[in-house]
């Protein structure tokens, strides 16, 4: 007697179709996705389809795993790549109020700037440490699993009309200069001076599938891990961990937390309302 087939809904196609497409991207590249919040990833592999030109998930999967050329267009998808300078200035008030009065005991540092993106961040941070004078002392590490967003970071090259917004960012962050001092603006574009990134290390990281590298005295990572499930949360939590010195500090963003995290009790809350975090002395 035939067995009687029963067909699958389009939505559990779909599902099936993203499951093998992320599962080809991990084997064929090592890029790994796997773990993302659902909801976040479907809705940008759906947006990457869609603009890429290809009728259907296995079409996208087909071209991934033969033409090395799609990854990158890919990546910039699954990648976040939305940010400013001095992004949520409260933040970066209580790294100069409450953070640096610490890191000034240290007579070097290590800072690591996790999901850098574009460099937005990191150039904050350059600035920031160079006002109040750590710069000299401070080797930064900017990670991230994009290689377009490294090169973009590296260079340093942010369109003209996002300098306004940067500017009053650092001015609400409590900055001591003014931002002009720092860039060079022609055709369209503002270019940060390449010595804010003399003492930065760029590198390819994932927190997803890749282990501690360094020591570090603070490490920031905003609005990254709000794409993980709950589990590759607590794996980049204990990575954190493992990375921090005694005392040292966790910057998250404005909308994640460590509370839920298995790893919590090996923090403090150091700044609860801008969820700056202090490891533990044991």
């Amino acid at each position: 007697m035939d067995a009687t087939l029963t067909p699958v809904a389009g939505d559990a196609v779909e599902d099936i179709e993203i499951h093998l497409l992320l599962e080809a991207l991990y084997r064929r590249y090592h890029y790994d996705f796997r773990n993302y919040a659902g909801v976040s990833i479907k809705r940008r592999l759906r947006q990457a389809r869609l603009q890429l030109g290809f009728a259907s998930f296995s079409a996208l999967q087909d071209a991934l795993l033969r033409d090395a050329t799609v990854v990158p267009r890919l990546l910039d998808y699954l990648t976040v790549q939305v940010s400013e300078m001095f992004r949520d200035p409260s933040y970066f008030r209580a790294i100069r109020e409450k953070i640096v009065p610490h890191l000034r005991t240290y007579p070097s540092l290590k800072v690591w700037i996790a999901g850098c993106s574009s460099g937005e961040e990191l150039h904050s941070m350059a600035i920031l440490f160079q006002e109040e004078g750590l710069f000299d002392r401070t080797l930064f590490y900017a990670t991230d699993i994009n290689p377009g967003a490294l090169e973009n970071a590296a260079n340093g090259v942010y369109a003209l009309d996002r300098i306004k917004t940067f500017t009053q960012n650092h001015q609400k962050s409590g900055g001591k200069t003014s931002l002009s001092d720092y860039y060079t603006a022609a055709y369209g574009r503002a270019a940060f001076d390449k010595t804010l990134r003399s003492r930065v290390v760029f590198s390819d990281h994932s927190l997803v599938t890749d282990a501690v590298f360094a020591e570090c005295q603070f490490i920031s990572c905003r609005n990254v891990m709000i794409y993980f499930d709950r589990a590759l949360q607590n794996r980049a939590v204990g990575l954190f961990r493992d990375s921090l010195t005694r005392r040292g500090f966790l910057g998250l963003g404005s909308k994640e937390t460590l509370r839920f995290s298995e790893h919590a009790s090996s923090f403090t809350d150091f700044v609860r309302e801008e969820k700056i975090y202090q490891r533990r002395d044991g």
